[in-house]
């Protein structure tokens, strides 16, 4: 499927407008030099709705577009549990982390483990963020990024890639987080009306010209079993989704690492203008959750009528595409780009920061503020060409992307979670504590991958939790005289929140309930 002269032309203005606008935002603040404020947290001064829709952009990209996709045509309905119950983990981070994180006016994430730990806990976990960020995230983004463009636009994976990573550095290289959350509001909402504009005509087609709704009813009578939100054992992918485990197991542990802990995604907040600026973001964000299973896992869901037999879970996104009009084809093809710009960008900001503020700052102090802002700059590029490098050799023998990922990841979240609310709510947890969940997280993840290979990975996510928890707690009490605790004492947050924020929460809660009643 190539694009049309029409669609071509609504690409190139996009671009060039994006690329424009993001100027403008960085060129604002010309008249003084930039700090590692202004670059790395957009000088503490981004609006609630700047912060809720740039964690949706950075969120959505193509390992949620393309991969999500391809694991509703593979799985169905029940890879959405992923997006409603982070909405709900949203809520907890607002209410309950964001708090103390602000409090502690942190750059990075293991910038708030050396304050209460120690600079080991820091180092290790920088260490540890800097490669999973460019050989799992980056990387996966990039590649899925480079397929999509293939299949929609004909053009090679591998200029494909490189045009995302060179689009991604023309808006975000000199302005930073600011550049890159403001123009994020634009790639959200080109990115939420093209996914509903191509849903529309998913079930459109399907239904043969009736309408959506009747397009709907369709797909529930063709492949009912595609529409379990919780799968039973004798489904062929229960091992993606045990069953209740969704609900009540290892996926709370996932959710609560990425949007809790992640500083990929909680840097958005970090850069708010106050505690409750950033919590009106945080809901803002967690209803745009809601949306996501219809723009991304629908498709997917039509592709099982539309297109039962391709050759790949992931090429059903870019097979649905060609639905399109043209000129509305490329108007979601620059969604799309849209999507994956965003997260190329926000991922390379994230890499600079931890790089330059947790490594290289200790190990050459007292610079000037520039000097770090071009330190953090270099690190883009250098992280750009190594996931550019490695992305064939890790990604290309994978057929659900997504799957890949969050399995990856799940070998070190457990650990990632102790560390973190131990942390945050027991003063009585050490260095030595935290240093043995990190290390017992990969040690006993990859112990059961090989011993159990039959339990499913979200079980073993949780499992590996509860036995990291026991096992951190036992050390701190063991070396509990050793360090004295460091952090924010929690006595002094106030943890309440305003009445909109809770009206918020409980309304979504609701929310989500009806949905998982309904497809139970």
């Amino acid at each position: 499927m190539n694009l049309s002269s029409l669609d071509v032309s609504i690409f190139v203005i996009y671009v060039i407008g994006l690329l424009l606008i993001a100027l403008w935002i960085s060129r604002s603040e010309k008249n003084h030099d930039r700090s590692t404020d202004d670059y790395f947290l957009a000088g503490k001064s981004l609006p609630w709705w700047a912060i809720g829709a740039s964690l949706i952009a950075a969120n959505i990209s193509a390992e949620q577009i393309i991969g999500m996709s391809g694991s509703g045509y593979a799985i169905g309905l029940a890879i959405a549990s992923y997006e409603w119950m982070a909405a709900i983990t949203l809520l907890i981070v607002g209410k309950y982390f964001l708090p103390i994180f602000l409090k502690s006016e942190i750059y990075t994430m293991p910038q708030f483990l050396e304050q209460r730990y120690d600079s080991r806990v820091k180092t290790l976990m920088a260490i540890f963020w800097i490669g999973v960020y460019v050989l799992v995230n980056l990387t996966s983004i990039l590649w899925l990024g480079g397929l999509a463009i293939n299949a929609i636009a004909g053009v090679d994976m591998m200029f494909g890639m490189i045009f995302l990573s060179l689009f991604s550095v023309a808006y975000s290289l000199y302005g930073g987080l600011k550049a890159v959350a403001f123009t994020d509001i634009i790639q959200v909402v080109l990115l939420i009306f093209g996914g509903l504009v191509l849903s529309y005509l998913a079930l459109d087609e399907v239904s043969h010209g009736q309408g959506i709704i009747e397009g709907f009813k369709i797909l529930t009578n063709v492949a009912p079993e595609k529409f379990d939100m919780i799968l039973n054992s004798d489904n062929p992918h229960y091992a993606s989704l045990p069953g209740i485990s969704v609900l009540i197991g290892g996926m709370w542990i996932m959710n609560l690492s990425y949007w809790g802990f992640n500083q990929y995604i909680i840097q958005r907040a970090l850069a708010a203008k106050n505690i409750d600026e950033a919590r009106k973001g945080i809901a803002f964000a967690a209803y745009l959750k809601l949306l996501m299973p219809i723009i991304v896992v629908l498709p997917g869901l039509a592709a099982v009528v539309l297109h039962p037999n391709l050759p790949s879970p992931d090429n059903a996104y870019p097979a649905m595409m060609q639905l399109m009009p043209e000129g509305l084809k490329g108007l979601i093809f620059a969604a799309l780009v849209a999507a994956i710009v965003s997260s190329v960008a926000s991922m390379t900001n994230s890499i600079a920061t931890i790089f330059t503020m947790d490594i290289y700052e200790r190990i050459k102090p007292n610079q000037s503020q520039g000097h770090y802002v071009g330190i953090g700059r270099i690190t883009t590029l250098i992280a750009l060409s190594v996931a550019l490098l490695v992305a064939q050799p890790l990604l290309g023998q994978f057929d659900q992307a997504f799957q890949y990922i969050q399995e990856f990841t799940g070998f070190f979240t457990p650990g990632i979670v102790v560390i973190f609310l131990l942390g945050l709510f027991w003063n009585k947890s050490t260095a030595n504590g935290a240093l043995t969940a990190a290390i017992s997280s990969a040690v006993l993840s990859f112990i059961l991958k090989i011993w159990w290979p039959e339990l499913p990975f979200i079980d073993r996510v949780g499992l590996v939790f509860l036995s990291c928890l026991v096992l951190a707690v036992l050390v701190s009490l063991a070396h509990r005289g050793e360090v004295e605790h460091q952090g924010v004492d929690i006595s002094s947050i106030n943890f309440d929140t305003t009445k909109s924020f809770n009206i918020a929460a409980i309304a979504l809660i609701i929310i989500i309930g009806a949905l998982y009643a309904t497809w139970w």
